[in-house]
């Protein structure tokens, strides 16, 4: 267990170095920048609310809700705009592959306790999402964007993205958000910015994978570089720090 455990890291640190990605400079906050939050909900974040949720504590969370909840702060503090999307489901509406979890009325679908506030804040768009990727889930039946218009009505240049998980839902978010870009379609946004520090993923170690039917192994740190060098692929700005005025 021993050797396959330091195999297993050793395999990691060499995967990272073969896919290695420099970072942009720290984001200095200034007008024009908007923060977005992906997912920063109990099923996804607090230690056994759910199917998807961490069994036990978890750092790299833990510092994602830190950093996303001071960061919140921070924007509502100067009144500047803040959309979050919050994962939510029926109960007759599955998402394959995952199994069930924040089903609306299980309380999995709520913000984790440190941000419970924003529900009251005036600085805050809501949107509830039923899929991996949240650009798609702002589209209304009449083809308008929830996103798009919050986007157009603050006059955001910048989007700050920070949540769970940075190689699913940030990355998928953050994709189709440049996407849109590229062809016009989120004026006058210019640039898509994830805070590492304030994004995390799940963690499922082979040995516990192979326990389980049809699950596919997911190292955490691993898939968290992972996202965010795919997110820079696409043209996202990684950065690691956050300036304040």
């Amino acid at each position: 267990m021993g050797s396959e455990a330091g195999g297993g890291a050793a395999a990691i640190d060499l995967l990272r170095s073969a896919a290695p990605f420099l970072p942009d400079a720290d984001l200095l906050l200034t007008p024009g920048t908007g923060l977005v939050l992906v997912d920063l909900v109990n099923g996804f974040c607090t230690v056994g609310a759910g199917n998807l949720a961490p069994v036990t504590p978890n750092k790299q969370i833990e510092k994602m809700v830190e950093e996303s909840t001071r960061l919140a702060k921070v924007f509502c503090q100067r009144n500047w705009p803040v959309f979050a999307f919050l994962d939510t489901h029926h109960p007759d509406k599955p998402e394959p592959p995952f199994p069930p979890h924040c089903i609306i009325g299980s309380g999995e679908e709520n913000f984790v306790p440190a941000l419970e506030w924003l529900e009251n804040d005036p600085n805050v768009t809501m949107r509830r999402k039923d899929c991996i990727d949240g650009y798609l889930a702002s589209f209304e039946k009449d083809g308008s964007n929830v996103f798009s218009e919050w986007v157009a009505k603050f006059q955001i240049k910048t989007v700050l993205v920070v949540g769970i998980c940075t190689d699913f839902c940030v990355l998928d978010f953050v994709s189709s958000t440049l996407a849109a870009r590229n062809i016009g379609r989120v004026p006058p946004l210019e640039d898509v910015v994830i805070y590492s520090e304030g994004c995390a993923t799940f963690d499922l170690p082979v040995e516990v994978a192979r326990s389980i039917k049809g699950a596919l192994a997911h190292p955490q740190d691993l898939m968290h570089h992972m996202g965010l060098y795919m997110a820079k692929s696409r043209g996202a700005k990684i950065v690691d720090g956050i300036l304040e005025e």
